[in-house]
Formats: C-alpha cells, structure tokens, sequence
C-alpha cells in the first residue's frame, strides 16, 4: 500500500517524465529475415503489452525515479556507491535485443518473450565498484540484487562480468521501463532464467558468496544456477487444430539465449527428423524463428520439434519438470487432417 498510495502518482509522473538518450552503443538493425510473417507465429519482437509477466508482487510496486536510488556493496567492493535514476541516464547506455525466458515455463509454453531493451552495461558498473569476478581472483561468486518489494534475486558473478550484454534496464521497446516490467530500473542477463537474473524495482546489489547467502527462490528448493535450456516451441497449427490434407505450414520459435540456435528440426509422428527453414538470426540472445511445409494427409498425427544450438547441442528428449533449474522436453501438438 505504501508503494501505490499518495507515493504511486508521484512515480507516475516520474515516469511520465523520463525521456530517454539516445543509446551510445544502438542495437543493430533487425536483419529483414528474422520475421517470417507466418499467421499463428509470435512475432520477432513481442509487443509490450504482451509481454509476459511473472513475479510475486501482489500489488505492482510504483517507484518514484526521482527519490530511486541504487546501492552496491559486499565483498570485494572497494568503492560502494549509491547512484540515483539520473546517474545512470548520463552514463553511456547501450541497446540490445534480448529474449528472456521464465523458469516456470513448461515445454511449448508461453513464459518467453523478446524485447529491445536499453540501460547501462553492468559489467562497466561494478568493474568501477572494484569488482573482479572468481574467475581473475574475485572473492564474492554470487551478486545479489534486492526489490524494493522485498524480493531477493541470485546472479553468478562471473556470468554477469563473462562479456555478456547483462543490463541495468531502464527501457523496453523504446520507452521508460512500464511499472509491470520494474519501473524505474530492473536486470536484464541474457542466458539465465529471469529467477536468478531479471530483478524488477530493483533497489540494491550486493556482492556475496553462493555458500554465504540463499536468496528467495533458492530457499524454496530451486536451483542457484540456472543457465536457459534449448527450446523450441510450435505455434502454428494449434493443438487439436483441424487443417485440410495438403499443404499445411508449421512453424514457431525456438531459443537458445547467449548460444544462439543453429537448427531446428520437425519430425511427423514416428517419421524421420526433417530439417525446418531458419529465420536470419538478430543476435546469439535472441529466438528464431523458423518454418516447415508439410504435405499433410489425411487422419490423425502427431508433430514434434527440436533445436539444435550454437554448440551443436540438441535439445534433449528428456522430460523434466520446471523444477529445480527449468523444464525440458520436445514440444509436439496433435492434429487432425481432414
């Protein structure tokens, strides 16, 4: 209630009045190819009110950005600073597109999105704070970020300092993060599941150890690293749908955050694997999309789909719960040809 009463219309006519600079660093072009146009298929960037949104505030945090501030401290830290919103908005921002994924997703479902993101490099941040990951000598593994909801989230440091584009997000398609989405500021790691990397209303980072600090989700018996398993999901045709014997498209996405997707592979009931039509990749941290004609006869079939990622992994057959570190499986729909 204190964050959404006579506080709340303060944050939103903080946010009202963000005006975002212009990246230093823009994203590059989307490649013309990365959106096949195929009716059914989610498109390449999702809308953002159509993002999806999965947390445990009962009442969506409304955070002033003009009273925000930001701490870092904890292990290794040799100069903790607090930063306010307009700090970070003058510090160089970069521009990214970046699939994220939930970890309650089950195979086929609908808790992943891809979204044009910008904020400052994290990695830059703490480097300035003094931080060296473990992997150069560093004595804290584990950077915890805290809400101003009480939420506490674990990231591997040496992931988030590895070169990868981990963000401090400020927004989101092109405008001021939305206050579903963490206004004023949230993370945002390409390659691990938004569990232990996508704080929302983000408040406070502290640099600790794995073995010294279990955050939330940790203590209700999930796993303290979760990088994001290789995926593939078909959207087109729909489960139970009835198509006409012929030529029928099957096509979805597929996502293999910070490895990329180099193949993804459709398979008609107990049938060979037959290689689908790929999307242009934006980037390694986005999905793609991708396609199969298939010549459809008539009766009952099952369709089945798998990825191969930039590794040259397949994604594995084994079923897997969401949790501890996420879901696994090849996602099949049953249809019926008339």
């Amino acid at each position: 209630r204190s964050l959404n009463g006579s506080r709340g219309r303060d944050a939103v006519a903080s946010r009202d009045n963000v005006l975002l600079p212009a990246p230093g660093s823009p994203a590059t072009p989307v490649p013309g190819g990365a959106g096949l146009r195929i009716p059914g298929v989610s498109p390449f960037v999702t809308p953002t009110k159509d993002f999806y949104r999965v947390d445990t505030a009962l009442v969506v945090p409304k955070v002033d950005a003009t009273t925000w501030r930001l701490r870092i401290h904890g292990k290794g830290v040799t100069r903790p600073v607090s930063l306010s919103f307009d700090d970070l908005l003058r510090r160089s921002l970069i521009e990214r597109d970046i699939t994220l994924t939930c970890v309650s997703n089950e195979v086929g479902g609908p808790y992943v999105g891809n979204a044009r993101w910008i904020g400052v490099r994290l990695a830059d941040l703490l480097a300035e704070c003094g931080v060296t990951p473990p992997s150069k000598g560093g004595p804290a593994d584990q950077l915890v970020a805290r809400s101003v909801d009480g939420m506490t989230i674990g990231s591997p440091v040496d992931d988030v300092m590895d070169g990868r584009d981990a963000l401090l997000a400020v927004g989101m398609n092109g405008r001021p993060l939305p206050f579903e989405h963490g206004f004023p500021v949230r993370m945002v790691v390409p390659g691990l599941y938004g569990y232990v990397s996508a704080c929302k209303w983000i408040q406070d980072l502290e640099l600790t150890t794995f073995d010294a600090y279990d955050p939330y989700w940790v203590k209700r018996d999930w796993a303290r690293r979760a990088p994001v398993k290789t995926q593939s999901r078909i959207d087109t045709p729909k489960p139970f749908a009835r198509p006409r014997a012929g030529t029928v498209m099957v096509a979805g996405v597929a996502w293999a955050q910070h490895r990329g997707v180099r193949e993804v592979e459709v398979r008609v009931d107990d049938g060979p694997w037959q290689r689908a039509r790929l999307a242009a990749e934006d980037t390694v941290d986005t999905w793609r999309q991708w396609s199969f004609p298939w010549e459809a006869t008539k009766g009952g079939h099952t369709l089945t789909v798998r990825a191969t990622d930039g590794t040259g992994q397949v994604q594995t057959a084994q079923r897997a719960r969401t949790i501890p570190d996420g879901a696994s499986g090849r996602h099949s729909v049953v249809v019926t040809v008339d």
